[in-house]
């Protein structure tokens, strides 16, 4: 008769010895070898902590040095301009009078033709670049794509005395010469938008200097729009043409909505350019302090008034009425990339509520 052992009979004491000493050996070469990894040196932690806090310190210092200089751009233009406030007050604003000699100064003429030389570049410019940038994404040949990118690139690093040059030597005389009278003759008669195309050929004026500037802002705008038309997930665009879309919807479809904050990042940056750009405009535009009605004429902009007179003015009055135009400028370059902000941040809203 043989006896079964027991599956609940305790071990003897030596093997419950033997039995906990492996599982402990284990845990304390695991521990010992994590403390080894895992211990650092008091002196490398705090030269660690140094380095960050110096890091942390530097860069704050580079984000606030920003806006120091901002802030000091500012206000030296707004103490450089109270002699002209206290002289003219608001009608610095609304009058068109410009005569150093009588010391009779007002910002109206420059400002009317800084706002409409950047308003014809921005309707000439945006329909260009969107196309170039539509055609180097969608339809452009894979052979062509570097190419053609790369030279319109080009455009953006010719500086832009050669631009103002080019256009008062070679684009005025043909201007004038030839799309000038058409214009003139087809245009001038009609109701309403007839004024702004009727007056001699003369090859220089705001409408030249419009088109100017929209040689100019093109590569800035096409380069942003193309970039951003590349992000665009290639699944959405393939799904579109699937569906049996044609390359202008799946582009005014699928790629506008998905790219609106580039796209209006990439037109403001244009029209920033077309702001403050001084030397172009300078040599097609005029430079008369006058308004006109017909965008033939001569005119003058902010920028190419204080390129022309800011080395002949004579006197405290004419010195501070000048600065005031740097300050126009300022606010009205500062005002129209707060709107762009409103108008992206109201797009951003709009996200998700249309189906």
């Amino acid at each position: 008769m043989s006896i079964e052992p027991n599956a609940e009979q305790p071990l003897p004491k030596a093997n419950r010895m033997n039995a906990m000493a492996g599982p402990i050996a284990a845990t304390g070469q695991q521990s010992a070898s994590t403390e080894t990894m895992t211990s650092v040196p008091d002196h490398l932690l705090q030269k660690h902590r140094r380095l960050d806090r110096m890091f942390e310190l530097a860069t704050k210092f580079f984000a606030l040095l920003v806006l120091a200089v901002l802030a000091a751009i500012i206000l030296s233009l707004f103490v450089g301009s109270l002699p002209a406030m206290k002289k003219f007050g608001f009608e610095f604003l609304v009058n068109t009078e410009w005569n150093p000699v009588t010391e009779q100064f007002s910002a109206l003429a420059p400002m009317v033709g800084t706002l409409l030389t950047s308003l014809i570049a921005l309707l000439i410019g945006i329909p260009v670049s969107f196309g170039i940038a539509m055609f180097l994404t969608e339809m452009s040949p894979p052979w062509m794509r570097r190419p053609l990118g790369t030279a319109i690139e080009l455009l953006a690093a010719v500086p832009s005395i050669i631009y103002g040059m080019w256009g008062l030597f070679v684009f005025a005389p043909v201007f004038s010469e030839y799309v000038q009278p058409l214009l003139t003759n087809v245009l001038g008669p009609l109701p309403l938008i007839g004024a702004l195309f009727r007056g001699p050929p003369i090859g220089i004026g705001v409408l030249s200097a419009g088109i100017i500037l929209a040689i100019m802002v093109i590569p800035f705008i096409t380069a942003v729009t193309r970039d951003v038309f590349e992000i665009v997930p290639s699944v959405l665009k393939e799904s579109a043409y699937a569906l049996g879309s044609t390359t202008w919807e799946v582009v005014w479809n699928i790629v506008l909505p998905y790219t609106k904050t580039g796209v209006v990042g990439g037109i403001m940056l244009g029209l920033g350019r077309a702001l403050g750009e001084t030397m172009a405009v300078t040599f097609v535009i005029g430079n008369a302090h006058k308004i006109n009605v017909s965008l033939m004429m001569p005119g003058n902009s902010i920028a190419s008034t204080l390129a022309n007179e800011f080395t002949e003015a004579v006197g405290d009055l004419y010195t501070s009425a000048l600065i005031e135009l740097g300050l126009l400028l300022f606010i009205i370059t500062f005002i129209v990339l707060s709107l762009s902000k409103l108008l992206l941040m109201q797009l951003s809203k709009q996200e998700g509520q249309k189906t």
